[in-house]
């Protein structure tokens, strides 16, 4: 009797856990996404292709996959505050393409070689530059409040040469 019991507890149990699994949230709607759906395609035909932070892409025009991993350093003068330096916005670009390990390039908002900032990185024959990054700090929270909510906007470009042709045997 006790083992039937048992039995029973832990069939209901594996039921109750197959009903669980069942129910998945659904995401929300946010407002204003039409617009942004418009803006991205807008972008798109001046040559600059959005992501949202996390974001994940295939790109078949460049054969890459292109993935934003977020913002490294964001120094950049908040809205409303007087600053002596602009300062500058550093984001993690995973690219690679159909023949490629992955690669992160450190794609800034402004060119300065002193600091080791590049707006523009060259890969798989393509110069990929930063064009822009949105929000803007803001001067009551900074640039951790705005975590996991960066939107960037990169320019593909094409170059002379891929690495292959530029290797000599």
């Amino acid at each position: 009797m006790f083992h039937k019991a048992i039995i029973l507890s832990l069939g209901m149990l594996t039921l109750a856990g197959c009903n669980a699994q069942k129910k998945t949230k659904t995401p929300e709607i946010k407002e204003g996404t039409a617009s942004d759906m418009k803006n991205t395609k807008a972008s798109e035909k001046e040559g600059i292709i959005y992501f949202n932070q996390g974001e994940n892409k295939f790109l078949p025009k460049y054969q890459m996959n292109v993935t934003f991993k977020g913002i490294s350093e964001d120094s950049r003068c908040p809205e409303g505050v007087n600053c002596i330096w602009a300062g500058v916005a550093i984001a993690q670009v995973e690219v690679m393409s159909t023949t490629s390990r992955p690669v992160t390039l450190n794609l800034a908002t402004m060119d300065n070689t002193g600091r080791n900032y590049h707006k523009s990185e060259g890969f798989n024959g393509y110069t990929i530059s930063l064009e822009e990054v949105s929000p803007f700090p803001k001067s009551d929270g900074g640039a951790k409040a705005l975590e996991g909510k960066y939107r960037i906007g990169i320019k593909f470009t094409k170059t002379g040469a891929t690495r292959s042709e530029t290797t000599r045997k």
